[in-house]
This record gives C-alpha cells, structure tokens and sequence, in this order.
C-alpha cells in the first residue's frame, strides 16, 4: 500500500507538472520578412543658394508583399542662411517592424556651378584611387572616404559639399562601420585639385588624408 501511494503521488505530480507546462506554453507566428520601398518625387540630391528656399520633398513607399506603406518624411533642420550640408530623411515601416530609410542631401551654398571636382583622384600616402562624381552645384559624392585599397569593408561612400574655393565640409553619415565624417578639412581647386582632411571613425586613425586630381 505505501508503495501504491507513492506511485499516486508520482503520477499526480507529473500530471500536474504537464497541466503547467501546457498552461504557459505559447504560439509562435510566423514573420515574413518584407521591407518597404521608396519612392521620391524629386531629386534626393539638392542645391540651393544661402537665402534661398528648401523646395518641397515628398516620398510614397510600398510594400510589395503586405500590401501595405507607412512613409515619413523627415524635415530635418536646414538653415538656408548657413552654408553646409543638411540631411533630411524619409523612412517606412511595415506592420512586421522592417523599415527601409532613403536620405535627401540638401546642399546649401554660392560656389558657382561651373565648379566641378569630378574625377579620379589619388591619396598621396598608398596611391589609391578614389572616384568623385558631381550630384549637383557644390554637391559631390567620393566611392572612398579613407582611400583605403579595396577590397576592403572599410571602402565607405560619403557626400560633401564645397561652399567656396578653399572650404568643404563632409559632415557625418552612417555607414556599415558607424558614423563617418571628416575634420580638418583643406581644398584647392586650382589645378591639379587638391582635398583633405582626417576621417573620422574609430575605425581610421589620424592621418591627414590627402587627394590629388589625376
């Protein structure tokens, strides 16, 4: 009989054990995995003079497969009377919490339009060569911020812009590697063009990195 208690026990414990595990269990759900896609009326690369207006930007954003957008277009701050480069963002996420994000670079300076700084350019310490393209007045994008030699995680993008002959500025921007800008920054557009400054990231060291036009 002591033993047939035992047993009661034991099993009534185990039933109730599982009466627990199933009270406290929960579903799971599956998640596709979508992310929406940006559309801008417009250019996302601007120029506008000091003093001038910002024009209006608008974005639409769809996703394909939930059928579904949410877009936001974020104004950001742009001071027309100072010379620089504004970022304004426009971001969209979907019901499942996947975003895509799309920036406008809005520039804003007197150099002059003929002003173009297009063109290879080498880094005097290893002899890369970098590629700068005009996106709009006094707006440009280099394929290399460090003019480290690829193939490298470190090869970065970053967008500047020249605000007269002897200043540009190349504020922060995300990257893969964190943010990313420069200090310290040199230009000369006589010939050859000549740009640089130290980058900074945690993942460059303080090398003052100079470019020259090719």
């Amino acid at each position: 009989m002591k033993m047939k208690k035992i047993l009661m026990i034991s099993f009534l414990a185990a039933v109730a054990f599982a009466g627990c595990k199933k009270k406290f269990s929960t579903i799971s759900k599956e998640v596709t995995v979508s992310y929406p896609t940006i559309t801008f009326t417009g250019s996302q690369y601007i120029s506008i003079p000091v003093g001038g207006t910002v024009p209006n930007a608008s974005a639409t954003a769809y996703d394909s497969t939930l059928h579904e957008t949410e877009t936001v277009l974020d104004s950001g701050s742009v001071d027309v009377t100072t010379p620089g480069l504004y970022v304004r963002t426009a971001y969209a996420k979907n019901s499942n919490g996947y975003y895509a994000s799309v920036s406008v670079y809005v520039a804003v300076t007197n150099i002059s339009a003929s002003v173009d700084m297009s063109g290879p350019y080498q880094r005097q310490s290893n002899k890369v060569i970098v590629n700068v393209t005009k996106l709009a007045t006094g707006l440009f994008m280099t394929d290399n911020i460090g003019g480290v030699a690829p193939p490298s995680a470190f090869v970065i993008p970053g967008i500047f812009v020249v605000v007269d002959d002897t200043t540009m500025i190349l504020p922060n921007q995300n990257s893969p590697q964190g943010p990313i800008g420069t200090s310290n920054n040199t230009l000369n557009l006589n010939v050859p063009i000549t740009y640089s400054y130290v980058v900074q990231n945690a993942n460059f060291g303080l090398a003052q990195r100079v470019f020259v036009h090719q």
